[in-house]
């Protein structure tokens, strides 16, 4: 499954979470930081194994707006969200098995009241 971006693929992206069953995940990352060049091809090979979640990239320069009214302090930071809403957004260790149990587990926690606001507001800009 590809790593979308809003800044190099809005059409795309825009499609696919039309279409998704609504398990989505975004890094938030930037293009200076090293940390998430490592992290990325990570990413890309946990998004091909988990095929019913679409994984979002965004560059926090890039494309601003999809944080919302939220602050970056640390990469990667991760929002996961489903169709009820999110279900983490927080900074996250750069182990993409952490992210895969994350995300196995991901419709066993509460709906928070955190992160940038809805990926499908969010994709309409």
């Amino acid at each position: 499954m590809e790593l979308f971006n809003p800044h190099t693929d809005p059409s795309a992206l825009r499609a696919r979470l039309s279409q998704d069953a609504g398990c989505r995940v975004v890094c938030y990352c930037a293009a200076w930081c090293r940390t998430c060049d490592a992290y990325r091809p990570a990413l890309e090979t946990l998004a091909d194994s988990m095929p019913q979640w679409t994984f979002i990239w965004v560059d926090v320069e890039d494309s601003p707006d999809w944080l919302g009214d939220e602050d970056i302090e640390n990469f990667p930071t991760i929002l996961v969200q489903d169709r009820e809403g999110t279900r983490f957004w927080g900074v996250q260790l750069p182990y993409v098995e952490h992210l895969r149990r994350l995300l196995e587990g991901a419709g066993d926690l509460p709906v928070l009241d955190a992160g940038p606001g809805s990926l499908d507001t969010l994709a309409r800009g």
